[in-house]
């Protein structure tokens, strides 16, 4: 079976956080779920928002270098994820081609992008690491 769109590559219903989350409550499941990216949404499901784990690991540091390790886990309670969150991000539909998609993620060397449908609904994640997976796969049925 040939791989050709979006929707055959991607994750369903990744993990992600509301807007009203704080920078803790993304942190906690970046740190547990092991992902790098979580996309923001709102009570209707629409994206809203990306946050990456550099925008997270920046502000984290720098909490920590303004007030100190002691105070982080306060302050990161106090500081809302839509206030980190990335507004300008290019997303993706689950019928585009495989093809066309990763021409962009090589030429703008981004980590992940956000599936959305028609209404801005969030359906899934595409990322560099689906890919990988991808390629290696190939790479194994060639030998």
């Amino acid at each position: 079976m040939t791989i050709r769109t979006v929707a055959e590559l991607m994750t369903v219903d990744p993990l992600c956080v509301t807007r009203d989350a704080s920078l803790k409550d993304a942190h906690d499941l970046m740190r547990s779920k092991n992902v790098r990216h979580i996309p923001v949404i709102d009570e209707k499901g629409e994206l809203v928002g990306m946050l990456t784990q550099k925008i997270m690991i920046a502000k984290v540091m720098g909490l920590m270098a303004q007030f100190g390790a002691t105070a982080l886990e306060r302050k990161e309670k106090q500081q809302l994820i839509t206030d980190l969150m990335a507004t300008d991000f290019a997303a993706v539909t689950p019928e585009q081609s495989l093809k066309d998609v990763a021409g962009f993620f090589v030429t703008n060397r981004h980590g992940c992008m956000p599936v959305v449908d028609e209404n801005n609904k969030l359906k899934g994640i595409l990322t560099s690491s689906d890919f990988v997976r991808l390629a290696a796969e190939l790479l194994e049925k060639t030998n």
